[in-house]
């Protein structure tokens, strides 16, 4: 068993959520990166093609940065947890699924920026299929909203 002073579980708790929202957040950055460069791209060629620019490309930019917020929507819920009776015997739970839902959340982001990329570069060549590029985007984030929820339903 892992022996711990009662007085340091509420900060593993919270240790937890910080690492939940910091690597989904670094999802969100690689993500939001990649998507960012492809969209930079995409409107280059637009302009080197006479062109107009889709401004709806910054949609397919912006996608991966809702994992962010689900990282801190955990670290919100570890918190009240570690106000809880149950926070010396919980902590270690809630330690681990900080970390390993904070790094599929940050995946999931990650992906979404790299279906973003490809929807970036897709648009704007064709200047068609947003709403299906969008339903794409919709299905990686599930992923991370999944996550959210269930890390939430197991520890109650």
């Amino acid at each position: 068993m892992l022996d711990l002073a009662p007085e340091l579980a509420p900060a593993m708790i919270k240790l937890g959520g910080a690492a939940a929202l910091a690597f989904a957040a670094i999802g969100s950055a690689l993500g939001t990166g990649t998507a960012g460069m492809a969209g930079i791209g995409a409107w280059k060629k637009c302009y080197l093609q006479g062109k107009p620019a889709p401004f709806i490309l910054l949609v397919f930019i912006g996608a991966p940065l809702s994992q962010t917020i689900y990282g801190l929507l955990l670290l919100l819920s570890f918190n009240k947890m570690a106000l809880a009776d149950t926070a010396a015997v919980m902590w270690p739970a809630v330690l681990g699924a900080g970390i390993i839902g904070g790094i599929a959340m940050g995946m999931s982001a990650w992906f979404q920026g790299k279906a973003g990329a490809a929807g970036s570069d897709a648009m704007a060549e064709t200047g068609q299929g947003f709403g299906n590029y969008l339903t794409t985007l919709g299905i990686v984030e599930t992923v991370a909203l999944f996550v959210m929820i269930f890390i939430q339903m197991a520890l109650k």
